[in-house]
């Protein structure tokens, strides 16, 4: 069996542009005198991609890179060229792909679901998770055309996800719907990653790319530039979209030179290199101006419970230092992280402890209520503690998720008693002020507090573990 879930061979892909519609039949009537100019929107991209790998592919407006995904997803042929696909393949194109607006949300749900391979009886047997996942609630039996954009990719990714592709091809569509949702997506992906799918990511967001993609590829004006490591891939784009005029030719050249060298991309192989651009944060408008509160609709959609035994975590949230419960965050003030863990059976040798995440799941730090080889000793059966975490908020300003975690040791090894995966999550707020003169020097470092239910006697000061 292949280890190559996708294979693209010098595939080229030209689009015929006709100034007016007559010219056209002019082309139709009079042979060998064409009346339209060509655009190659691809020019021989090759590119393999091993099972069970995540790629991102990245470019300026207008390189191929929707192209490129609609003809692997095998929507578009390629002028010259070939494409092996082997496994499975869902696509989240452009908004509207695969949909017809006058079917309701259910029509479409199978619909398209016999597109994606799946037999009526399967869609029928499907149908009702993939309709919890949308969201979208009474409109399932509502026009497409009444939908959001937000309502529309809600459906079309419940659509996708429920085949359990082999790859799973993604362009720019989950930059649509609400942070919690977005996540709720991430975690789904998350899953086919888990089970060695391979998954075709186009993105604009650098963050993303870096975080989530085993390997990327720079596309522009229709020319595989760069093929390598994320982190490589991404500081070369960012040198390109970000260069003078009179310096993109050759910045372009500069790039063709590095991706035909037989550099290891790896993060050790590029430390040389020179770092991107920095650019400064989103626009005012593009953020929220609130100060620190509470919004209820601010909450996680993707939380895991683990199989609890012995105790449970209840209520994790985020408190001001005064005790105000809140989820939108200001930077620069200190906020506490806390549960509370139930215990229902004795448990020896216990810790707590937290994590911190980004939309898409990658972890920025976190700590534990104890050192390495320290812990409570002995818990008994009906205790109930509070734990409470306290840190500066130095985070970039964007949506960011929170675990939660007991851990207690059975026959000399650690278990976890009790785990929440995504169990509260927050905002940070965009402040103009603080970008002009604040230097960051570290992330979290969070220290903690343990309350008995009853008798809230015990402090201890944290150390940061990573």
């Amino acid at each position: 069996m292949s280890e190559i879930a996708v294979a693209v061979n010098n595939v080229s892909k030209c689009f015929r542009r006709y100034h007016r519609p007559v010219d056209r039949l002019k082309e139709l009537l009079l042979p060998g005198r064409s009346q339209a100019q060509e655009f190659w929107a691809l020019r021989n991209v090759s590119l393999e991609i091993p099972k069970g790998h995540t790629v991102g592919i990245v470019g300026r407006n207008g390189s191929g890179k929707s192209t490129l995904l609609q003809i692997i997803a095998g929507t578009l042929r390629p002028t010259m060229g070939n494409v092996t696909v082997n496994g499975r393949i869902a696509a989240l194109l452009e908004l509207g792909s695969g949909f017809n607006p006058e079917f309701t949300g259910r029509q479409n749900v199978f619909f398209n679901g016999r597109l994606l391979g799946l037999t009526p009886q399967e869609i029928e047997a499907k149908f009702d998770s993939i309709w919890e996942f949308s969201e979208i609630g009474d409109f399932i039996d509502q026009p497409v055309k009444t939908y959001s954009s937000g309502m529309f990719i809600r459906l079309a990714f419940a659509v996708a996800i429920s085949v359990n592709p082999d790859i799973l091809v993604i362009d720019e569509a989950l930059s649509v719907g609400d942070e919690a949702f977005q996540r709720k997506c991430y975690v789904r992906i998350q899953d086919i990653q888990d089970r060695g799918g391979t998954i075709l990511f186009v993105s604009h967001s650098a963050n993303n790319v870096t975080e989530f993609c085993d390997s990327a590829v720079l596309l522009d004006h229709g020319e595989l530039l760069l093929e390598g490591s994320a982190k490589l891939v991404i500081s070369k784009y960012q040198n390109l979209i970000y260069a003078a005029g009179d310096r993109v030719e050759a910045i372009r050249q500069e790039i063709r030179l590095l991706n035909q060298t037989s550099l290891t991309f790896e993060s050790e192989s590029i430390s040389h290199l020179p770092e991107p651009e920095v650019v400064g944060p989103a626009s005012e408008a593009e953020q929220s101006s609130l100060d620190e509160a509470y919004i209820p609709e601010l909450a996680p959609k993707s939380t895991i419970f683990y199989h609890s035994h012995r105790a449970k975590i209840e209520n994790p949230h985020i408190t001001t230092l005064s005790g105000q419960k809140v989820n939108v965050l200001t930077r620069r003030k200190k906020y506490v992280y806390t549960y509370s863990v139930k215990f229902t059976e004795t448990a020896h040798n216990v810790k707590f402890g937290m994590l911190i995440k980004t939309n898409t799941g990658a972890p920025l730090g976190g700590a534990t209520t104890h050192a390495r080889y320290q812990s409570i000793e002995r818990v008994e059966a009906g205790t109930q503690m509070t734990i409470k975490f306290t840190f500066p908020c130095l985070l970039q300003p964007g949506v960011y998720f929170l675990n939660a975690g007991v851990i207690a040791l059975d026959e000399d090894r650690e278990i976890f008693l009790d785990r929440q995966i995504d169990a509260a999550m927050f905002r940070v707020q965009f402040q103009k002020d603080l970008y002009a003169t604040e230097s960051i020097d570290f992330l979290i470092e969070p220290k903690y507090e343990i309350c008995q239910a009853v008798d809230e006697f015990s402090n201890y000061s944290g150390k940061k573990t990573l």
